[in-house]
């Protein structure tokens, strides 16, 4: 909605409107242009006008989606699903993801699969079997040694403590 305000507001038609996708239907002036990312800016959004910047903003909604919105993760390589979803060649993307973010897209596959092992482990349905299973680990050691990588601790202890700070609300 309020995208769409702010390009009704300057005078700017558009053709599409999706969730950090724009389409024009014709090209805005400098000045549109100007007043658009300021009015975004004001609302903690931001315009992204470079090619590399809009890449990378792809290739992390792929990936976010991919891990934290899916039910099921990909059957094929997370290369191949992303070089098609994305709709160019992964050595290119892989390249340009890591010049401009300074980690592979690898280690960012692995960051968020832990931020959702971690959701996992709080929301308490699965068990570290099923979780490791759910999210493509080899095994449950594979997922318990990144796991500790990335955070310090096993996703024992974690769970010990969400367990133990739900506790500890539950007495106030």
């Amino acid at each position: 909605m309020l995208v769409r305000d702010e390009l009704l507001k300057i005078g700017v038609k558009y053709v599409s409107l999706e969730l950090g996708m724009v389409e024009i239907l014709e090209s805005i002036t400098t000045e549109q242009r100007k007043q658009l990312k300021e009015n975004l800016l004001k609302s903690g959004l931001e315009l992204l006008d470079d090619k590399k910047s809009i890449l990378i903003e792809k290739i992390k909604t792929v990936i976010t989606g991919m891990i934290h919105y899916s039910d099921e993760l990909p059957k094929v390589n997370y290369s191949d699903y992303i070089s098609e979803k994305v709709g160019n060649d992964y050595t290119y993307l892989a390249n340009t993801f890591s010049e401009v973010k300074g980690m592979t897209i690898q280690q960012f596959i692995i960051i968020h699969k832990i931020e959702r092992v971690k959701e996992l482990l709080i929301y308490d349905e699965l068990n570290l079997t099923q979780i490791a299973f759910k999210m493509h680990y080899s095994s449950v050691g594979h997922l318990s040694n990144q796991f500790k990588k990335v955070t310090g601790l096993t996703p024992s202890f974690y769970k010990q403590l969400k367990d133990k700070r739900k506790a500890n609300l539950e007495d106030l």
